[in-house]
């Protein structure tokens, strides 16, 4: 990535726009963007291609990604309105031609932000659930949600609206772009020196937290059972990845597995991801971490309760989803609305609760086959 200030400008069959990605949810769904990014700097080598995003680790995760000019900061969060306000007018005036709102962002902050950063062309999603109520109508270009389609495949439809036609296939698109410096390289040699290991296996027990989204979670306990039995039936060596929200989850696994796992603990998500990559195997929850497994070409166990494997399944790398096969599931779409569950009191998402280790064990050693 470089700054738009130092940009190089050549001949191009196309005027030269300034084009700003809106990128507000979390890394998972940030980094499925990303081969949309890689194909519209394809199409549109001229373009200058800004991002706004408000999750450092998102922030941090664009820094390197080769097909970005510029990244756009804020807050939005823990910054008071009129702070946010006054933010979104300072990128007004850079006047962007072209603003695109990621899949998926069915929330009317995100579409009322775009119609305030003010581009002639505003691209979003037409969706399934609740659009009207969200202020999707404020955007200019519209492209029609549709169930059957993957995240990044919903991505790559939007830049339909710039005349962009790529064929909406997962093995003809191009992977999620994750680009690790050396200094990232040379953490994960280094601490790997102190934790040798011949078979690697990650785990991620943890989840986002916003709109009830814990319920995505295995049960730690689960985890922590599983991690005995992979390191003393398969011999592997267990690595349990995590950020600040996953402290309590993985509190539990560490005190219930004992040396059977170690715990790993970076200042970074790009020095995660470096040591991510030295693993050979990750069981996840559906989480951002399972996406990032994905990019790496990892082979990935992915545990899914409530969401549908359809829109999310690890991309373009080697896989098994464990599920109940629950009739109710997958229930969840995308909306500003909490993930609930309608079942019984005493039935609560036992879509997640009643996935046996014996299930995701078997999983594990099919994959290393």
């Amino acid at each position: 990535m470089h700054d738009q200030d130092n940009s190089t400008i050549h001949s191009s069959p196309f005027p030269i726009q300034k084009i700003l990605i809106i990128a507000l949810p979390g890394l998972g769904d940030a980094l499925m963007s990303t081969p949309m990014l890689a194909l519209l700097r394809k199409e549109r080598p001229e373009a200058e291609i800004h991002v706004l995003v408000m999750f450092p680790a998102t922030r941090e995760l664009f820094m390197t990604n080769p097909n970005l000019d510029h990244i756009h900061y804020f807050d939005f969060i823990n910054a008071n309105k009129f702070e946010g306000f006054l933010y979104l007018l300072h990128l007004r005036r850079m006047g962007f031609d072209v603003s695109i709102n990621i899949y998926p962002e069915n929330r009317r902050e995100y579409n009322a932000f775009a119609y305030l950063l003010g581009a002639k062309k505003r691209i979003g999603m037409r969706y399934g659930h609740r659009n009207w109520a969200n202020l999707n109508w404020l955007n200019t270009d519209l492209v029609t949600e549709d169930d059957s389609y993957h995240c990044v495949e919903e991505n790559v439809r939007l830049l339909s609206a710039l005349g962009i036609y790529p064929e909406i296939k997962e093995e003809t698109l191009p992977n999620l772009q994750l680009h690790l410096l050396p200094e990232h390289l040379s953490f994960a040699d280094e601490w790997l020196k102190e934790h040798p290991a011949d078979f690697r296996i990650g785990f991620h027990a943890g989840t986002a937290l916003f709109k009830n989204h814990i319920r995505r979670r295995w049960a730690p306990e689960k985890f922590a059972e599983l991690a005995k039995r992979l390191k003393h039936e398969l011999g592997a060596s267990l690595f349990l990845f995590g950020g600040p929200d996953d402290l309590e989850p993985n509190e539990i696994i560490m005190r219930l597995a004992g040396d059977a796992i170690t715990e790993v603990k970076t200042k970074s998500i790009m020095d995660s991801v470096a040591l991510m990559q030295k693993m050979s195997l990750f069981v996840s929850n559906d989480s951002a971490l399972m996406h990032i497994a994905g990019a790496l070409d990892l082979p990935t166990v992915a545990i899914f309760g409530p969401t549908n494997e359809t829109y999310v399944h690890p991309w373009k790398t080697k896989y098994e989803i464990v599920h109940t096969g629950i009739e109710c599931r997958p229930c969840f779409y995308y909306s500003p609305k909490p993930l609930t569950c309608y079942r019984s009191s005493d039935e609560q998402f036992i879509c997640m609760k009643d996935i046996e280790v014996s299930s995701v064990f078997e999983s594990v050693k099919r994959l290393m086959q």
